[in-house]
């Protein structure tokens, strides 16, 4: 359930529940893929979305099962990257685009957990690719691999085996608008380094790029990467859906209107869908936040958060000190430490009747459940810019490690003043809606479950 309320509206409406019970075995993943039945699947440029470690996913035999506490590392090195881009201008993302960089490995901060499957090439080639609401260049692995390639699940993409692929020229006006380019010869070369070394580094190039039968996008601006190291699972590659130059919400402007949304499904489990353009048929109660544009991320406006119905004490000025953004690559939502205790000490209040666990990795307020059939939970409200409340799915207050550890899945920043990041944890079950021509951002209810 999501609730939308006007300015000026009291939570706590009559008629309106403000704790939900639900077996333990609801939040709990399952062994087999349940896909879910949403509206979305018949529109015609829908990809469907999956976890990349869960049974939905095309990566099946990734060697780097779900590792709770590695997913929560590479979080934290995510959330370091990005604090530090908005807040200093540093540039630790690029990369020198040559292919000499040094190979070292470690945790990735361009992972999230989220993957769809494309089609490149002529005849087209299917690739599995992260998607990233914080990234700009999409890019794939190639052979050649001049470099070194990291393992993937399908077959490395081959450019000369396709008809449809062409060099980008050094001269060309995309090139210069490359974070960090280069040139060998005539052909223009670029280079992205994440936080913690892992790189890609390539050639720029255009090919044919289909999201679905009907749905074809010539000419699209890509990295053909030869030389690529981390921790990307299996994944062939990462598409960027940030608001940059050589995104692919901006190089389908034309075709999608800067216009994209995407549901993410309640388990891994399940399935989401990523749509692009407002292709009707969509989630009919989608609600509009003001969207702002942090550097290359999407800015929101935080305002309040209630549990139980009642509205925390925070002052306003928490939020405002550091903004925030909402990120599809972040896995945990990160708040001002002010609003972190607030929420903290009224969920723990409202789960007084449970028996407490350890702390584990990011989390302070764990809980055993072990011995439970049935748990009744606050609801989570968050309010944002505009009026717009969202109730959080059961799936998007906990973070799962087992039945005997289930933890509040929120973590404070070190200081009000970080930036706060609403991550892809709360965003479950929601229809998350990017308007970006029109400067907007919705949520709608059971997008998918």
């Amino acid at each position: 359930m999501v609730c939308f309320m006007r300015e000026g509206c009291p939570y706590g409406v009559e008629g309106r529940s403000t704790r939900q019970s639900l077996p333990v075995s609801s939040l709990l993943p399952s062994p087999s893929c349940s896909p879910s039945t949403s509206k979305a699947s018949s529109r015609k440029s829908t990809l469907e979305v999956v976890h990349k470690h869960g049974p939905c996913s095309p990566l099946v035999q990734d060697p780097n099962p779900l590792n709770h506490t590695k997913v929560l590392l590479q979080d934290e090195s995510r959330v370091k990257w990005i604090q530090s881009q908005s807040s200093n201008g540093s540039d630790g993302l690029k990369a020198s685009a040559t292919a000499s960089l040094p190979a070292k490995s470690g945790i990735t901060i361009g992972t999230g957990n989220y993957v769809v499957t494309i089609g490149l090439g002529t005849p087209k080639k299917d690739l599995t690719l992260e998607f990233d609401t914080g990234s700009d260049i999409t890019w794939t692995q190639c052979e050649p691999c001049a470099g070194s390639c990291y393992n993937q699940s399908e077959p490395i993409f081959n450019p000369s085996q396709s008809s449809s692929y062409a060099n980008i020229s050094c001269t060309a006006t995309s090139c210069s608008q490359l974070s960090s380019s280069g040139c060998s010869g005539s052909t223009c070369l670029y280079g992205i380094r994440y936080g913690d070394g892992s790189y890609s580094v390539g050639i720029f190039a255009t090919e044919k790029l289909t999201l679905t039968p009907m749905e074809v996008i010539d000419n699209f601006e890509f990295g053909c990467g030869q030389n690529n190291q981390g921790l990307f699972g299996r994944a062939a590659g990462l598409m960027g859906l940030s608001n940059d130059k050589i995104s692919f919400v901006e190089q389908t402007a034309a075709k999608y209107g800067k216009y994209f949304s995407y549901c993410l499904p309640s388990s891994p489990s399940s399935t989401g869908h990523l749509t692009f353009g407002k292709d009707g048929g969509a989630v009919s109660s989608v609600s509009f936040t003001p969207l702002s544009t942090v550097r290359e991320f999407y800015g929101i406006s935080i305002q309040g958060i209630a549990v139980g119905g009642n509205r925390l004490s925070i002052p306003s000025t928490v939020f405002s000190s550091g903004g925030a953004i909402i990120d599809s690559g972040t896995v945990i939502t990160r708040l001002p430490p002010t609003a972190y205790s607030a929420l903290r000490t009224a969920f723990r209040s409202a789960m007084a009747n449970y028996t407490m666990a350890p702390a584990f990795s990011l989390f302070d307020t764990c809980y055993d459940f072990s011995k439970e059939s049935t748990i009744t939970v606050p609801l989570i409200t968050f309010s944002f810019a505009g009026g717009v409340d969202a109730d959080l799915d059961p799936n998007g207050i906990f973070f799962i490690v087992n039945a005997s550890e289930v933890c509040l899945a929120f973590a404070p920043n070190r200081a009000d003043s970080n930036l706060g990041i609403y991550g892809n944890t709360q965003q479950k079950t929601f229809e998350v809606v990017y308007d970006v021509a029109g400067g907007k951002l919705g949520f709608g209810s059971n997008g998918c479950s």
